[in-house]
């Protein structure tokens, strides 16, 4: 929360704060004063009826480092701790589309992320799971349709029918453009991989989620929670209107979508802010696709805490920090979260601090009664209000992008970028002049802070890697292969859905970088201005 001036205070995203909150004023706002039941359209108050009190979220902690064998291996830990989903992160020469044995993968194999490169690969990654219980979330763009299909293929092997695999990727190319940076191909093409992975799903995965459309890296790249919330319904809306171009009817696809938003530091901002964009969303849906399933019209949505708000000074602090966001995730009725370690301003997770976030969420569920009643901030005058003045900023946007032609159009103009990289440099200013509070960085600072221990990158795990994906390489039918590739690259230049070649591909160990490859001829890269 800004400090203005003595009296004045305001949001995050500049809304005014008022000293205090009466009935008179919600007398402009009609959705603030009949709120509806949670369940029921417009689901500012949950989608669900019973929300936590028929089930928690879903706590799924995000892990993934160096080989599949030991991210396997802290799957594996988070589970018996007490974790109810898993949630995977890939280095960046698999969100690049590269094998780790590339040269441009040198230095970055499993740093940040596990590194996937071959059936094989995920087959260690996925040892001993339980497949047909467990949801899997992937946080994977350009190449989520590759990942997707090595889910699908081990899920076989063990015996799981693809129908009954859950799970979700996040497969939101349009923010990578927006705010992170992992793209492959241009957008128009890459937004053909994204609806054929809808049109897949819908025969053959039916139970899967094939997009998260993601508001957390536009948060984290500096938005406020206004923004955040407009880019990505507006992603949200482009991804809708190309399944729709592409033949694929609203209520087919409309209830495998879900999101993905950050939990920040401001509370009732951010609360706020979840029911504002289930709010629009509903509405959108309904309203201007015309989908007849209540469940089209439903924003459901995974949270994860801000990583951009953890210090790498007095780390301890970041417990409560993490603390108070997951409390404005689950008071806005998230369906799944994620918890930050304290630790990771200073690198990946270790164990200790891995299951101290995993406990932050336990300790919210099982011991402080918020699970008790569905939306218990309901009805108070400063959510209602704030609450619509959120949805009212969004729309303002959504207006200025339908005007430009669509979120694709509006990011080919950098307009986002732009109303972001002004956001971020404001956010920025007020924290180095002192305007914005922040513990332990610029205000209560200590001279000798504790440091945390930093989880040990093993450069031998990366060579491991790069070893197995060379092995692969040299005792796989190398023609079969090629074969295969080339069909992927001519179903590219077609207009047939293109995981069926690739799965084919992939089964044949095709590694994820050949696939990319063969999708980089037709396509072309991607090349800002």
């Amino acid at each position: 929360m800004a400090l203005v001036g003595p009296q004045e205070r305001e949001t995050d995203s500049g809304i005014e704060i008022r000293p205090v909150y009466h009935g008179d004023d919600l007398a402009d706002f009609d959705e603030a004063r009949d709120l509806g039941e949670p369940g029921q359209y417009p689901f500012t108050r949950g989608v669900y009826d019973s929300m936590y009190r028929g089930r928690l979220w879903t706590m799924r902690q995000y892990a993934g480092f160096g080989t599949a064998e030991a991210t396997n291996e802290r799957f594996r830990f988070l589970l018996a701790a007490g974790q109810t989903g898993l949630s995977c992160a890939f280095d960046l020469p698999t969100q690049m589309g590269y094998d780790s044995d590339h040269v441009r993968a040198e230095g970055e194999v499993g740093r940040v992320g596990v590194a996937i490169s071959s059936l094989e690969d995920m087959r260690l990654l996925l040892a001993q799971l339980p497949l047909s219980d467990v949801t899997t979330s992937m946080t994977i763009n350009a190449t989520a349709s590759t990942l997707l299909l090595f889910y699908q293929l081990v899920g076989e092997e063990q015996g799981v029918s693809a129908k009954h695999l859950r799970g979700t990727i996040q497969n939101d190319i349009l923010k990578e453009y927006i705010s992170r940076g992992t793209y492959i191909y241009p957008p128009r093409p890459s937004m053909r991989l994204v609806v054929d992975t809808f049109a897949y799903c819908e025969k053959e995965m039916p139970n899967w989620n094939t997009i998260s459309i993601s508001g957390y890296h536009i948060r984290e790249a500096g938005s406020t929670a206004v923004q955040e919330v407009a880019f990505t319904l507006a992603d949200g809306v482009a991804y809708v209107e190309a399944a729709l171009s592409a033949g694929l009817a609203i209520d087919d696809f409309a209830p495998r979508l879900s999101f993905f938003f950050n939990a920040h530091n401001n509370l009732f901002e951010e609360v706020a802010k979840y029911r504002a964009a289930r709010r629009l969303w509903a509405r959108i849906m309904r309203e201007r696709f015309h989908a007849q399933k209540p469940a089209s019209w439903m924003l459901r949505f995974h949270t994860q805490t801000a990583g951009s708000t953890l210090t790498a000074q007095q780390p301890e602090n970041n417990l409560i920090r993490v603390t108070l966001q997951a409390l404005a995730a689950t008071l806005g009725g998230t369906q799944s979260l994620h918890t930050n370690s304290f630790d990771e301003a200073l690198g990946l997770p270790t164990e200790h601090a891995a299951r101290l976030a995993l406990r932050t969420q336990q300790v919210i569920g099982y011991e402080t009664g918020i699970a008790d009643t569905v939306d218990p901030l309901a009805g108070s005058y400063f959510i209602e209000t704030l609450t619509t003045q959120i949805a009212e900023r969004a729309q303002v946007y959504l207006d200025a992008i339908d005007e430009m032609g669509g979120a694709v159009a509006a990011i080919e103009a950098g307009y986002p970028q732009r109303e972001i990289e002004n956001a971020a440099y404001e956010y920025a200013r007020s924290i180095d002049q002192g305007e914005r509070i922040v513990v332990g960085l610029n205000r209560f600072t200590d001279e000798g802070d504790v440091s945390a221990d930093v989880f040990p990158f093993d450069l031998e795990r990366q060579k491991l890697q790069v070893a197995r994906v060379r092995d692969i390489k040299s005792r796989r039918d190398a023609n079969a292969v090629r074969v295969a590739l080339d069909d992927v690259a001519t179903a590219a230049r077609g207009s047939a859905n293109l995981l069926y070649p690739m799965k084919i591909a992939l089964s044949r160990l095709a590694t994820l970088g050949e696939v990319a490859d063969a999708l980089r001829g037709p396509f072309g890269e991607y090349h800002p201005h």
